[in-house]
């Protein structure tokens, strides 16, 4: 950052961009020169809070060198094309996006693209993280449902618990929202993207995924409370430290049941809590860690059935996910980690804080506390779980301080922290992790900064 405050682009951005208009160029995915409108978003490694930001913990952040970039032109013809490189393309009239004149709700959307089982889709789920972000400017901004071309080519991989969904959605809604005149704030861009994906995807994220995918700043920390998505000061990695993401190699979805019933869990949680103490809470993550323990923990079963849960507390306060009559969800432990999980998190900035060299080992056992936790709510995966084993065994000696799964759980990548330098250690974990499940673990290492630091961009192709 500059002294006018200013996020200056980093030269591998720049490369990237003359790389993707090149292809765009080369592969005449746009009529010769069409001006278009380009916005670029990075993918994001969860070093603290993941799961918790739906409870209104503090989440830590650090976004990724690898991104998605997405291209927006406008046409005559009333369709909605959508070129996904390394994909077929799919295209939608946008007459399927508008009833009686005005947008479709957000239930019928859902069903267009196969996130329901009510409807045949229309079109595959995939569009549905580009083509939501047309239909949320629509409703919540008044921007106009017409004809558009839209590119995007993407080097966050998917389902590694990285935030692919997130950059997709706010590289596209960047490059929409300017191609058709519409002004956002940079934190109303992020917010409107997770409505996109809650509720025309499907996905009951939180909104961590797209602030830092907005937010984001080249090797530092984004800092995050999210009652609802309040900006901490960012933080500094320190000279002395290092962070990676190791894939397990196992798919990481947070549409998934597992996520969605952990999720549902903790909300349960919170409305038997605010039961016992006589008005609504707000934040799981506004509890105390001792009350919790001490009292308020001993208040909540270990698990409930969801047609028991109903009879006596009616519905939760969550606005995204529902009780289903027929399952059985556990509560103490979905309740349990946001609560621990920001007192983690506190005490994590706190010690990137202090003297160089001081905590290292601490910051360690925080992750691998957290990963705990995540296992704790049926959140873990093989995979995950092995590769943590490998960080600890290689210990600190080698330079490898602690890691925890990511993201929503149940697979994708495992976030390392660790002495700078250290790169042969992680080069030893994943080839052991290769040579017991026969998958080579892409690492993370780079860092660069979000959509507001590259901005939207015509450029005639």
């Amino acid at each position: 950052m500059t002294s006018d405050g200013q996020i200056r682009l980093k030269p591998d951005s720049t490369s990237e961009l003359d790389a993707f208009v090149s292809t765009l160029r080369e592969d005449a995915l746009f009529p010769r020169g069409a001006e278009v409108t380009i916005a670029r978003a990075p993918g994001r490694l969860d070093v603290m809070g993941g799961i918790a930001d739906y409870s209104g913990s503090l989440v830590l952040q650090r976004p990724i060198a690898e991104a998605t970039f997405a291209a927006v032109q406008r046409i005559e013809r009333p369709v909605l094309e959508v070129v996904s490189i390394g994909r077929s393309p799919c295209a939608i009239p946008i007459e399927t996006l508008v009833r009686d004149g005005v947008p479709v709700e957000y239930e019928r959307a859902r069903s267009l693209f196969g996130n329901t089982k009510s409807t045949k889709p229309i079109a595959p789920h995939w569009m549905s993280y580009v083509a939501g972000v047309f239909l949320v400017l629509a409703r919540e901004r008044g921007m106009p449902l017409a004809g558009a071309r839209v590119v995007v080519s993407s080097r966050v991989p998917e389902g590694k618990g990285v935030s692919s969904s997130a950059a997709i959605e706010t590289a596209s809604m960047c490059a929409a929202a300017t191609a058709f005149g519409t002004t956002l704030e940079p934190r109303d861009l992020a917010l409107l993207c997770q409505k996109s994906e809650n509720l025309v995807t499907g996905a009951p994220c939180g909104v961590m995924d797209q602030m830092t995918c907005v937010f984001g700043e080249h090797d530092r920390l984004l800092a995050l409370l999210c009652q609802p998505a309040e900006l901490h000061p960012s933080i500094a990695v320190p000279d002395d430290i290092e962070f990676w993401g190791l894939d397990s190699g196992e798919r990481h979805a947070v549409g998934g049941s597992d996520y969605g019933a952990v999720r549902t869990g903790a909300f349960m949680g919170l409305r038997i809590l605010s039961e016992h103490a006589g008005a609504p809470l707000d934040y799981l993550a506004n509890v105390a860690a001792s009350d919790f323990e001490r009292e308020l923990g001993r208040r909540l079963p270990e698990e409930i059935s969801g047609d028991d849960f109903i009879a006596r507390y009616g519905c939760t306060s969550d606005t995204v996910t529902r009780v289903d009559r027929g399952r059985r969800y556990k509560v103490r432990a979905p309740t349990a980690h946001p609560v621990h999980e920001r007192a983690r998190a506190e005490r994590f900035r706190e010690l990137l804080h202090a003297t160089p060299g001081e905590g290292r080992v601490e910051l360690g056992a925080l992750m691998f506390e957290s990963h705990a936790s995540y296992q704790a709510c049926g959140l873990g995966s093989p995979g995950t779980d092995r590769l943590v084993e490998l960080v600890r065994t290689e210990g600190g000696e080698a330079g490898l301080y602690g890691a925890r799964i990511t993201g929503g759980g149940s697979g994708g990548t495992v976030a390392v922290i660790g002495r700078k330098g250290s790169s042969a250690a992680i080069a030893r974990v994943a080839q052991v992790y290769e040579r017991a499940t026969g998958h080579r673990p892409h690492v993370f290492s780079g860092s660069s900064s979000g959509v507001i630091a590259f901005g939207a961009r015509s450029i005639e192709v």
